[in-house]
């Protein structure tokens, strides 16, 4: 029988860290109360140039929904300031659906009856160069959460592989140890991304009832460890929707804004996923959150963190996507396919995705779409150019 740990508890071979973020980001989202802030305390937000806590509180409030128009023009500002009309584009690959978690709300959840997968390295090399073929520079390497299936050799590997192909790797696994990270950095990736879900601790228990990723803390503490393991940048992003949107995001933000001064090498990201339909769906009485709401949070993590990268997925409509481009969102994933080997011509996807998408279109269609608004879609990180 699966032992359920205590959310809190770690669990064996969980690298802890001597680190006060976790309890700073937990403070923060406890403490903070949306329905407190007024109209004026989102004006004088406006008006500063660099924002505190408070003024970023204020700002994902329900005050600020009136003042969206000026807090778009805001954002508008910092991203023309910080990022041009670059627009950076970039594929996901699943390699393997294989997970060892049971989160309610996942399409990988160990309990479904979803067609499990996992590439060789023949296969995977076959599906990055066909994505290579596209012009595509960047690359997203996505795994199930299945050390036992896809251990960290297993995704070194495909590391090394997308080498050959990209110039910027970066990394949704599970979340590991910091020196797994510095063997992953070493194999040539980039960045690592984790989401959260919640840093709503009670949600979380409820949400992650079974498997190492219902370790609390090892979860919050992930990006920082990446960090320690000398990784470029590291992601950020909760699912909206699955607690409360407001105070996760602001943990989120919150999160990222601790990391960032206390690693001030590192480039932070955040990305901004809403709950989409899953294979074989459970009700989880999400919080609903709607375009305006998701529109909100990303206005106001731009004018609070300028510098840092923001994702839109496509689990948004193309409209909605082309319409947050120039406002605040600096990557957009494009030629996406979310099942496990959907990028190969010579054969069929061969294992089941883990959500649905909203804007099935080509790159080439996002590519013009990108042109259409006077913005200049890129495909290479010139940071990294060995491989041109």
């Amino acid at each position: 029988m699966r032992k359920i740990y205590d959310p809190m508890e770690y669990q064996p071979n969980m690298q802890q860290i001597d680190s006060d973020i976790f309890d700073h980001v937990i403070a923060a989202r406890t403490a903070y109360q949306p329905e407190q802030y007024t109209a004026k305390q989102v004006q004088a937000a406006l008006r500063k140039d660099v924002l505190s806590f408070e003024d970023f509180a204020a700002l994902l409030s329900p005050a600020a929904q009136p003042f969206l128009e000026q807090m778009a023009r805001r954002a508008k500002e910092e991203r023309e300031k910080h990022f041009g009309n670059n627009v950076l584009l970039f594929t996901p690959l699943y390699i393997s659906n294989y997970c060892e978690n049971q989160c309610i709300y996942c399409g990988f959840n160990c309990k479904n009856p979803i067609t499990r997968c996992k590439l060789n390295a023949a296969e995977i090399e076959a599906e990055m160069e066909n994505i290579a073929k596209t012009g595509m520079r960047e690359v997203l390497l996505l795994t199930g959460e299945s050390r036992s299936v896809s251990g960290p050799e297993y995704i070194a590997e495909a590391v090394r592989i997308a080498k050959k192909y990209f110039s910027t790797i970066g990394l949704e696994v599970y979340p590991m140890n910091a020196d797994e990270y510095a063997m992953l950095r070493e194999a040539g990736a980039d960045f690592v991304t984790v989401f959260q879900e919640t840093y709503d601790l009670q949600r979380y228990g409820e949400m992650h009832v079974a498997g190492a990723k219902r370790c609390f803390p090892y979860r919050v503490n992930a990006q920082e460890r990446a960090l320690m393991g000398g990784m470029r940048g590291v992601g950020f992003g909760v699912l909206l929707g699955l607690a409360d949107f407001r105070k996760d995001m602001f943990a989120a933000g919150v999160h990222a804004a601790l990391l960032q001064k206390k690693y001030p090498q590192g480039e932070m990201a955040l990305s901004f996923p809403r709950l989409r339909p899953y294979k074989n769906h459970e009700e989880t009485n999400p919080n609903d959150v709607h375009e305006t709401q998701l529109l909100q949070m990303m206005l106001a993590c731009r004018i609070f963190l300028p510098f840092a990268s923001f994702t839109i997925s496509t689990r948004e409509r193309a409209d909605f996507r082309d319409h947050v481009l120039p406002l605040a969102a600096t990557k957009i994933s494009a030629g996406v396919n979310v099942g496990i080997g959907g990028h190969n011509e010579e054969h069929q996807q061969k294992g089941d995705a883990q959500f649905e998408i909203s804007d099935p279109r080509s790159l080439e269609e996002i590519h013009n779409a990108i042109l259409a608004q006077g913005m200049q879609p890129v495909y290479t990180d010139y940071i990294n150019t060995n491989i041109l």
